[in-house]
């Protein structure tokens, strides 16, 4: 094992909850007058915190969202993750490789506190995150492609940025991960490698993520 840390991304990597959340949040933009396909949503949101999509639809229309928009999304959200939430195929069993391994990891989301516990809570991962391995943006002032998260999570873990990876499925996620100093390994089920720019390597399937690690 090549890194003292390994820093998961939580949707789409740990939970399979992008497919979810993008038609939700397609479905609520065009509702408020925004018309966004699912297509758009995951290609101009997918990874980024909540504060990126204001920023965007703003910056676009002129017109902000509404001081409900972050409340009503995420009721929305976690309604259908009760339903519907499944971990990634394989996860588990790599999370629980590397604690057998006593290799240190975390997970460093774009999604709040709350997104995070949900999804864990409904899919059993909670068994393997305390409290104090979960990061969110929340943590921060910027989400990614911004640094800061992952920098964040690596101070708290007590590691260097250098000593560290990042299993990452969202373009501005690789994107943070290198502006980080950090290694990223992209991961493709639902993002194709040439929009992962930058990760110094790619799998398909967690069951291929162990020996990527050298686990």
């Amino acid at each position: 094992m090549r890194y003292d840390l390994v820093i998961f991304d939580n949707d789409g990597v740990l939970v399979d909850s992008e497919p979810i959340s993008n038609t939700l949040l397609a479905g609520y933009l065009t509702e408020l007058g925004h018309p966004t396909s699912y297509e758009e949503s995951v290609r101009d949101y997918m990874g980024s915190a909540m504060h990126r999509i204001h920023e965007v639809v703003e910056e676009r229309s002129g017109q902000r969202l509404p001081v409900d928009f972050d409340e009503t999304f995420h009721a929305r959200v976690f309604a259908a993750f009760q339903a519907e939430l499944e971990a990634v195929a394989g996860a588990e069993e790599v999370l629980k490789r590397l604690a057998g391994a006593g290799v240190p990891y975390c997970v460093a989301s774009s999604g709040s506190h709350e997104r995070i516990r949900v999804g864990h809570q409904k899919t059993g991962l909670d068994a393997w995150f305390r409290d104090e391995i979960v990061f969110s943006a929340e943590d921060v002032g910027r989400g990614k492609p911004a640094p800061d998260l992952f920098l964040h999570a690596a101070s708290r873990m007590g590691v260097a940025p250098e000593r560290c990876v990042v299993v990452e499925d969202s373009r501005l996620g690789v994107q943070a991960a290198l502006a980080a100093g950090m290694d990223a390994y992209g991961f493709t089920a639902m993002t194709p490698e040439e929009k992962l720019a930058g990760a110094v390597g790619f799998f398909s399937g967690m069951d291929e993520l162990p020996a990527i690690l050298g686990l």
